[in-house]
Order: C-alpha cells, then structure tokens, then sequence
C-alpha cells in the first residue's frame, strides 16, 4: 500500500489550475531567499479553509437554478482573513485560493492586521436581473455564515460586484444576529457605514505608486503616456488619476475592445461617452484596438488593470512600456516576469500596486468597529502615506538584497507572515 502520509497532500489535487500554481511557484521562489522553515513553507503554500457551497436560487422566470460559491481563507496568523467576492462565470477553486493567497503577501505587505481571503460565485451577471442578483447574494451570504464576521474574516467588492452587493450581505448577516453589524464588510454604501474614498481606493494607489515609480524611473518627458487595459473600478479611477496628474492616457479597453489615440484621450469626455454608450469602443477620434493589441503598444506606463494572466510568455517580449502597474490580481505569468525583467521594465507588482483597495477597507472596518468616521481627505492622506512607505519599503530591498521589486515585495509580505506563523506555533 502506498505511504500516503509521505505523498503530495491530497488538497492539491483540487487546487492544480494555472493560477493557483502560479501563487505557489511565487511563494516558492522566495522561501530560499527567506531561509523559511520548511513547515512554515508548507504550511503557506495551502488555504487553512476552503470552503465550497451550492447556491440553489429561484430565477425570474420560475426555473430553479443552482451556482457554485466559494470562499476560501488563505491565512489568519496576523488577524482576521479579509478579501473580495466576485461573480464570473469561470471562476474555479484554484483561482479563488490564488487570489487568497496574494491577498495574505498584500496585508502583510502594506502592514494591515488581516489575513488573505477570497470569495465568489461562478455565474454570469452580466445576464441577470437585479432581483437574482440580489437573491443569489443572500443566499450565498447564508451558506458562507458561519465562517464570515467582523473579527473571523470580512468580504469587499471585487468584479461584478459593488456597494449593493455588499449592503445585501451586511443585511443578511445582520438580521441573523438580529442587530447591526456594518463590519462584517467592507465597500457598503456610506450610508451603511462604508468609508469615504473606498470606490476609487484601489485606483488611487496604483496612481500613487506609478507616480513613485516615475520618481525612480527618468523619462525624458514630463507628460508620460499610458495605456490602461480595463476601464473597470480599477482601469477607470487610474486613468482619471494619472491624466489628472499630467499623464497622457493613449489607450484604454474594456470587455468589449479597446481605444487608441497616440495625442491623447480626454478622460472625462470618455467617462460621458461610456455613461451613454456602455463602452470605450467607438469613443471619437480613436482607433479601435483590440485588448492584446493595448498590451503590445509603445508607451510608458502600461497599466493592465482587468484580469489576471494576460501576460504571458507568448506576448511578454512584445512589450514595450518603461513601467508596468499591475493594477488587476496576478497579471502576470512567472514565465513572462523572466523575460519582462530582461527588458528592463521597473514593475509595480500586484501585490502593491493595487494594495489601496484593502488598505481602505481596513480604514472602513477600523471606523465601523469604533463607530468614529472620518473626512474623505483624511482617506485619501493616510492611503498614501501607507502606500507609499510600502513602496520606499519594497524599493530599497530591491537595492540592498539586489532583486528585483516583485521578488522584494514578496520577501516583505511572506517573511512577516512566516515570522508570526514561527512564533504562533503549530497547533496542536
């Protein structure tokens, strides 16, 4: 009989999808560096939960119809587990754990008392009435109950899902207890409880980092040019940003395609144009292109702000910015970051670049828990004075440790989860 004790742990066999091995392998190439124990090191490179739910809910047309949900909790050594929940419709368990995963390097990175923690619910919104969309929310709510709370572990918006989705799961939850709990979420309309500044966090701090990296990085221009794949919370409040700051926003994509303009975009005129049409495509005086065409053009700042894995190595050698601002989760494949690094491009991992979503959200929980909220400029302020020390941070280890910025802000993030895990314990 097979020694099973001694064979690959039986959790992996649900977990082998691309992204999911991708967060490993990241994991993995810094736990040498770290000199990590090696049962810490095992330790991390799974979820302490995993759980997985059906959603059985009745459609607008009568036909009942069941979805899959998740929510997995990566890792709470440092405080209670904190993260997104998204509606996609090929969402797996392996990418929700990934995502779970970089969350835990993101807190421990930025210095917050979380954890990592991830949630979502394999459906197609895009095709579903407000009222499904609001039945699907609360009854995933009630599934996930008993491992979710303002000191267990506390969901956020993330694709496909906002301030409602947010305000229906605080109710839910709410009624349960039978009381008022505005912090077993973040991201609630402000009526709720929800902290000024939170909608444009995400986008403020890949803004706040690319202004930092253009400190470091001397071009010889002071109206650098920006391509941003995404005009989705995260895609459009950075474009906002960065043209409000002086960039010049050249292209820009949604779902459906992508614009291009080498002289420039008007950001606000295009924020119009999509409130009327539902889509850059067809925006005035651009070129269309399509969503990997904006990855491959000559610019400064590329800013790939909607999925993860869209660069590969297929399209890596083809790109041609001096800065890469990964504003969405993972947009970039191991394979890829060799030949990226080689090129020279100064990267703004993931990891920090989008890190102001749950450095807001953890100023929103704070504010709930002791009922004291506070001025939107004061958001804004205390985001970029932690964001940008997160920066100077994974910046000089780069220098001193002579590594590159994603290999320094994962040493950073690991190695305090790893150092609290050490003194934790191994229970029991």
């Amino acid at each position: 009989m097979e020694n099973t004790l001694n064979s690959e742990p039986l959790m992996s066999r649900e977990l082998e999808t691309p992204t999911f091995l991708m967060a490993q392998e990241q994991l993995d190439s810094v736990a040498h560096k770290l000199n990590l124990d090696p049962g810490v090191h095992e330790r991390l490179r799974y979820p302490k939960k995993a759980l997985i739910v059906s959603v059985p809910i009745k459609l607008d047309n009568g036909e009942t119809r069941t979805f899959m949900g998740y929510r997995v909790q990566h890792d709470m050594a440092l405080g209670p587990s904190k993260g997104g929940i998204r509606y996609y419709p090929d969402i797996d368990l392996g990418e929700v754990s990934a995502m779970a995963m970089w969350m835990t390097w993101k807190c421990s990175l930025m210095n917050l008392p979380f954890g990592g923690a991830k949630g979502g619910i394999r459906c197609n919104p895009e095709i579903m009435s407000q009222r499904e969309l609001e039945k699907i929310t609360r009854r995933y709510t009630t599934e996930i109950l008993s491992i979710i709370g303002p000191e267990k572990d506390i969901p956020a918006p993330d694709m496909y899902t906002n301030e409602q989705t947010m305000a229906w799961i605080m109710d839910t939850y709410s009624n349960y207890f039978g009381y008022a709990i505005p912090g077993v979420v973040t991201g609630k309309p402000v009526g709720l409880g929800g902290s000024l500044g939170r909608v444009e966090a995400t986008g403020r701090g890949v803004t706040f980092t690319t202004l930092k990296a253009l400190e470091k990085v001397k071009l010889n221009t002071n109206n650098p040019s920006v391509a941003v794949q995404g005009f989705g919370n995260v895609g459009a409040v950075t474009a906002r940003y960065l043209y409000q700051a002086g960039c010049k926003i050249i292209a820009i994509s949604d779902i459906h395609g992508g614009i291009y303009n080498p002289k420039g975009i008007n950001i606000e005129d295009l924020f119009k144009y999509v409130k009327e049409h539902k889509t850059v495509t067809g925006f005035p005086e651009t070129e269309n292109i399509s969503n990997q065409e904006i990855l491959e053009l000559e610019c400064d700042i590329l800013a790939p702000c909607a999925v993860g894995n869209v660069l590969t190595e297929k399209n890596a050698d083809k790109i041609k910015c001096k800065i890469l601002a990964e504003g969405a989760n993972g947009p970039t494949t191991p394979a890829a970051d060799k030949i990226i690094y080689e090129k020279n491009i100064f990267i703004i991992p993931s990891i920090l670049a989008n890190a102001g979503g749950v450095t807001v959200s953890y100023f929103e929980w704070v504010q709930d828990i002791q009922r004291l909220f506070w001025s939107e400029d004061e958001v804004v302020n205390k985001l970029q004075v932690l964001i940008t020390k997160a920066f100077d941070d994974v910046y000089n280890l780069s220098i001193a440790k002579n590594v590159d910025t994603r290999t320094a802000a994962m040493m950073l993030g690991v190695g305090r989860v790893a150092e609290a895990k050490r003194l934790r314990g191994l229970y029991p």
